[in-house]
């Protein structure tokens, strides 16, 4: 089974739940060979209803005490622009979309999606432009990103605040 995995942390992200979950992104969802969608929503107010048919399941749940499972059946990782959501799905080897919340003010995010989409180590967009991203994106382009480096990941994270010069 080919599988998706939507998740926005610890947060909410309704938009973001609400957009993958539209019938016009499953359509493309589908066209692309996934058969199995699973959306970790949060503390989020949207809830879709989870359902199964023969070729296409969709799974829904607020929390799991790790993420670790669902990331390593995960062909490709759809998630909200937290730095740690980026970094477990990147040091996993996961093909990773960040989908910014517009909605969220003077946070860093829109900047550590640019610089690691810069590097070559993932997709990013908004709600609206998620569905034509998917259609056009080459999962091959990406690049693997260094593991088991955290306090490089740190002060990259340092430069992109501007902690860091």
């Amino acid at each position: 089974m080919k599988c998706v995995f939507v998740t926005v942390g610890t947060t909410s992200f309704d938009d973001l739940i609400a957009c993958v979950s539209a019938h016009d992104t499953l359509q493309v969802i589908k066209s692309l060979g996934y058969n199995r969608l699973v959306l970790q929503i949060g503390r989020g107010k949207v809830v879709p209803e989870p359902f199964s048919t023969e070729s296409f399941t969709l799974d829904v749940y607020r929390y799991k005490d790790s993420l670790k499972e669902d990331l390593q059946k995960a062909d490709l990782v759809i998630s909200h622009a937290g730095a740690g959501s980026c970094l477990e799905t990147l040091e996993k080897r996961k093909p990773l979309v960040v989908v910014i919340n517009e909605k969220l003010m003077n946070n860093h995010q829109l900047e550590l999606a640019k610089q690691l989409h810069k590097d070559g180590h993932l997709f990013y967009c908004t709600c609206s432009t998620l569905p034509g991203l998917l259609q056009s994106m080459d999962l091959s382009t990406l690049k693997c990103f260094p593991p088991g480096q955290p306090e490089k990941f740190s002060a990259f994270l340092d430069k992109v605040v501007g902690l860091q010069k």
